[in-house]
This record gives C-alpha cells, sequence and structure tokens, in this order.
C-alpha cells in the first residue's frame, strides 16, 4: 500500500479507462423503498436502521460501477448524522469499495493544525506502522479531501502522513460552488487571488511525492462550474491530479471537464454523485432496475468525457 497514491490512481484510470469517480451522498428520502423497507423491518426507523439503508445503498452503487471507475468518494457528513452507527457505515462502506478493488477517496474536508491535524490525519489514513498503536489495521482511505485555510500549518501533517503511507490529499483550491468566490476570488497584495496562493502551497507541497506517473500525491480540489479555472489551476499545478466536482447535477459537462486534463490524457478525475446513483427511475425501483440505471449513468459519463477528450486530442488509450 506504500507506492504512491497519484501512481496507483493513474494504472486505475487506464485500466477502467475511465477518468470517473462516483460519490456515495447518500440521503434516506432519496434511497430506493426496498432498502428502506428492508432496514426498517430489522433495526426500525432509528438511527441505527437509517446506517443500515445507507450501507445497503451503498454496496448496491458500488456493484453495479466497480467494474467501470477507479474509485469512489464516500461524502463523510451524510454518515456522521446517524452518529456511532453512520461512521461504522462509513467505514464498512470504504473497506467494501476497496474488497472491489477500487481507491477510495473519503470526503471529509478536514483542516486544523498541531496534534489536531495530526489526529484527523491518523484518522483517515491509520499509522505508518499498525502494529505500534491501538487501532483498526484496515480503517484508511487512499485519500482525503483537505481544507487549506489555516495555511501550510494545517496542510503539512496530511502530506507528511500521505508520505508514509503511500495515501493522497486532495487540497481544496476553487470549490464548485456559487459562493465560493466571496474567499477563493478574492485579490491579494500581489494581484493573486487567494485560490492561485493555495494552488501555489499544492505545487509546493507535492514536490516530494511525485511518483513515476509524473504526477503528485498531492492533487487540487477545481470544480467543473468554472472551466476557465479549470484551465487556469491545470496550468499552474502541472503535476497535481485535479478532483473535478460539480458535473451531472451541479451542471457541469464533459466539455467543462477537459481543460482539467494535461496533454497526456491524465491528470484529473471527475466526480459525480447525484446524477449518477439516483439515476433510476421513481422512489420504488427493483433491485436490479436500480443497479442498472446507476451502471448505465456511469456508463454514459465515461463516454461523454472520453469523447470529449478524444475530440480535444488528450485520451490516454
Amino acid at each position: 500500500m506504500n507506492r504512491n497514491f497519484a501512481d496507483r490512481l493513474c494504472a486505475a484510470v487506464k485500466l477502467r479507462r475511465s477518468h470517473a469517480v462516483v460519490g456515495l451522498d447518500p440521503v434516506l428520502p432519496r434511497l430506493p423503498e426496498f432498502i428502506k423497507r428492508e432496514a426498517a423491518a430489522q433495526y426500525g426507523k432509528t438511527a441505527r436502521g437509517a446506517a443500515a439503508a445507507i450501507l445497503a445503498f451503498n454496496r448496491l452503487v458500488i456493484d453495479a460501477v466497480a467494474d467501470q471507475v477507479a474509485a469512489v468518494k464516500p461524502q463523510s457528513a451524510f454518515h456522521e448524522l446517524y452518529g456511532e452507527h453512520g461512521v461504522a457505515a462509513f467505514w464498512e462502506t470504504v473497506r467494501y469499495a476497496r474488497s472491489k478493488g477500487l481507491l477510495v477517496i473519503a470526503d471529509a474536508k478536514r483542516g486544523d493544525i498541531g496534534s489536531t491535524a495530526e489526529g484527523y490525519a491518523s484518522a483517515y489514513f491509520g499509522h505508518p506502522n499498525p502494529l505500534e498503536t491501538w487501532e483498526e489495521p484496515d480503517q484508511w482511505a487512499d485519500a482525503l479531501t483537505v481544507n487549506p485555510y489555516l495555511g501550510s500549518d494545517g496542510l503539512v501533517p496530511f502530506v507528511r502522513r500521505a508520505e508514509a503511507r503511500g495515501t493522497g490529499v486532495f487540497i481544496l483550491v476553487k470549490t464548485s460552488n456559487p459562493s465560493s468566490g466571496e474567499l477563493q476570488d478574492q485579490p491579494l497584495l500581489s494581484g493573486e487571488t487567494v485560490a492561485d496562493q493555495v494552488a501555489k502551497l499544492v505545487d509546493s507541497l507535492g514536490e516530494r511525492l511525485v511518483g513515476q506517473s509524473g504526477y503528485s500525491a498531492v492533487g487540487a480540489v477545481v470544480g467543473a462550474t468554472y472551466p476557465e479555472d479549470l484551465r487556469h489551476y491545470r496550468a499552474e499545478m502541472p503535476r497535481a491530479i485535479l478532483l473535478v466536482p460539480g458535473y451531472g447535477a451541479q451542471g457541469g459537462t464533459a466539455a467543462d471537464v477537459v481543460g482539467a486534463f494535461n496533454l497526456d490524457g491524465l491528470g484529473a478525475v471527475v466526480n459525480a454523485s447525484r446524477s449518477v446513483i439516483y439515476a433510476y427511475p421513481g422512489t420504488d425501483p427493483s433491485p436490479a432496475e436500480a443497479a442498472q440505471a446507476i451502471a448505465g449513468a456511469v456508463e454514459q459519463m465515461n463516454r461523454e468525457i472520453n469523447s470529449a477528450l478524444r475530440a480535444a486530442g488528450k485520451l490516454a488509450w
């Protein structure tokens, strides 16, 4: 597992011929009725029942997409809201995805300094030597999203742990939400924006973690909803893998994300959540209908992105 994360991700992308990442953002009211009925029958309409439903849904999605994508991205918040049972479902989801050959990007957007950052890094990446500490040896994610607002003090502990464990970090640079510019686009005295300064940090921190693929285990989050920014930050961080949210339900298209890729056809993975995991018709599909619709949505996403990359002369295969 200590192999460079960027190398592992690039290899998985090439193997699946897919730049897609499926976001696991399970919202209980939107889950298929058959899943909720089974969970309620076993545990009642309780936090434990909700967590059981979420885990069952995550497994259904993972089974449907495992042969078509390189990675999944479970969002911690949708699990944490059900307390200890939800957190347990999150980690069981991580383990299940890895058992299916997928890389797992934990979307938790952690960020703090000192011993607190070390604690978060341990929580998501584990100890470099699990035999030296009290922890579950298989409780770790392949990568983690990290908030840079506290500066390098809040990033270095995650980067160091990623280097020791062969995991990856995706630092928020230009996010896909409409209000991101309220802070990220603000100019500094240098004339650069706050996001520009974060991009410089990403490039600097990632220099030591460049693998054989030519990419670093320190990546960046840049949203598909800002295509011009994607092109700009692709140039500013040539060695970083860009995690690109905002595809699908948020309005990002295949044409929008082409600028996130280098000329070798690599350097970015594109996340879609709602447009994939809720692709089934209505609220009460059969298990087969739900799985087929989810798989079909990923197939279409792959086809659209690969077609756009081919047209731009950036297809890697």
